[in-house]
């Protein structure tokens, strides 16, 4: 019937409902209680002889057992309603569904103001049954509620506290959506922008991005240092290796731009880039008259102002979060080491069913030098990739000697699927006798063991 997963500090905790099956088995126990009476009946009256004295044991018996079954019918009905009761309210605790407590002790007003529901003026929507608006946040708010309150206090219609750093701490906790908030925005002057396209490479001025919460201060202090795998001296755009990038390859693992978009055999128009760095991708793009939309954090570095000082369209969003397209719209989804989600398995299969989701059929996934620990990674990798049926047009392996690590670069094309009776079914027949083979396989081994 479906299942809820929910991380619990490293782990990983499955609730599954079982509404179906909870109800058979409730049935199968009523069943059982009156077969056993009735049978007791049965016995207790076949073993007397005379008609007049069965007839009296017969009707007495039979108000006793009644009575006895209608005992046992509401104790059984209790103990279901209660245990029903308490895994609802076991889900509903650690799922976090409506567990903000606004009547917590110095809970901000402007919070419980937000999450209030509020009845519609004019009663029910016709169109979606919907009677109140009720606020939109995330449920993993309730987990930093010091965090949220903080986040929350401030004067309404006054200027908002420079905390874009504690915004970005609560996201990361998976408080996301962020609750609105009834205050101005820190301003820092823009200076120096340049118009586009030479904004695109253009250095950006330091005055025009907030440096508050970030150990460096400018620029300079971000070139000399590694912040990721993507952002090595990102931010210079004058001279380095930066300009280089998505035009010269460095390695067999790097693409060339022109290279991926002639795969697709045209039809490029928006893309989605996640874990960007500074927007190199989404410029490179821009110059071939492609739209990307960069999805980028401020970890450690001013990245969504430098890539909207450069003219392109920054994303300030976590990968948990899911994404804010529409099913099917984009021709291109790029995608490096950034896609990784702390190695969870599950968790990343969410993230890419998510991706494919977003990716029109016929579009290209592009897998630029993905880091994988070991080829136990790679093979898990490989394997999830091939249960999508992407056409495989660019596939290489690298090892970077010195550390041992493998990475793939890739671009991947999504099939145009179709949904027939016949492919369920096939679908249906591999999976199951996929799991014949594991049980099968699981039994010889414990056979020999």
């Amino acid at each position: 019937m479906g299942s809820v997963s929910l991380k619990i500090g490293d782990g990983t905790a499955r609730f599954r409902r079982a509404t179906l099956c909870s109800s058979a088995v409730n049935i199968l126990m009523l069943f059982s209680v009156v077969t056993t009476n009735l049978f007791a009946l049965y016995a207790f009256t076949s073993s007397s002889n005379s008609p007049k004295d069965q007839h009296r044991l017969l009707l007495h018996q039979t108000h006793k057992n009644i009575s006895l079954i209608s005992e046992q019918v509401s104790l059984i009905l209790r103990e279901i309603d209660s245990s029903q009761k308490k895994l609802a309210q076991m889900e509903k605790d650690l799922l976090g569904y409506d567990s903000i407590d606004l009547t917590r002790p110095n809970t901000p007003t402007e919070l419980k103001a937000f999450l209030n529901h509020h009845t519609l003026p004019l009663g029910k929507d016709s169109r979606t049954g919907i009677t109140e608006m009720v606020a939109s946040v995330g449920h993993s708010c309730e987990k930093s509620a010091e965090l949220l309150s903080q986040y929350m206090s401030y004067k309404p219609s006054g200027p908002c506290p420079d905390d874009w750093s504690l915004a970005q701490r609560l996201i990361l906790r998976g408080c996301e959506p962020l609750p609105r908030r009834r205050c101005f925005a820190k301003t820092v002057p823009k200076v120096g922008l340049s118009s586009f396209p030479f904004s695109l490479w253009k250095n950006v001025s330091a005055k025009s991005v907030t440096w508050s919460g970030l150990g460096c201060k400018n620029f300079e202090c971000l070139s000399s240092k590694k912040l990721s795998g993507e952002c090595v001296g990102c931010f210079d755009l004058g001279s380095g290796a930066e300009k280089q990038r998505f035009v010269k390859a460095r390695s067999k693992n790097d693409f060339v731009i022109d290279d991926v978009l002639a795969l697709g055999g045209g039809g490029m128009r928006v893309g989605f880039d996640i874990g960007g760095g500074s927007g190199t991708f989404a410029a490179r793009m821009a110059e071939r008259n492609v739209t990307v939309i960069t999805n980028t954090l401020n970890i450690d570095a001013p990245y969504s102002e430098f890539i909207a000082a450069r003219g392109l369209f920054p994303l300030f969003l976590s990968l948990d979060h899911r994404f804010p397209f529409y099913d099917n719209v984009f021709d291109l989804v790029h995608a490096a080491s950034g896609l990784d989600v702390g190695g969870k398995p599950e968790k990343f299969e969410f993230l890419m069913f998510d991706i494919d989701r977003i990716l029109r059929p016929g579009g290209l996934f592009w897998l630029d030098n993905f880091h994988c620990a070991n080829e136990e990674r790679k093979k898990d990798l490989t394997r999830l990739i091939e249960r999508f049926g992407y056409k495989k047009l660019k596939w290489v392996v690298g090892v970077d000697t010195a550390s041992g690590s493998i990475y793939l670069s890739a671009v991947l094309q999504k099939p145009v699927r179709k949904y027939t009776a016949f492919n369920i079914v096939m679908k249906f027949l591999q999976n199951r006798n996929k799991g014949i083979n594991c049980l099968f396989s699981l039994l010889q081994t414990d056979g020999r063991g």
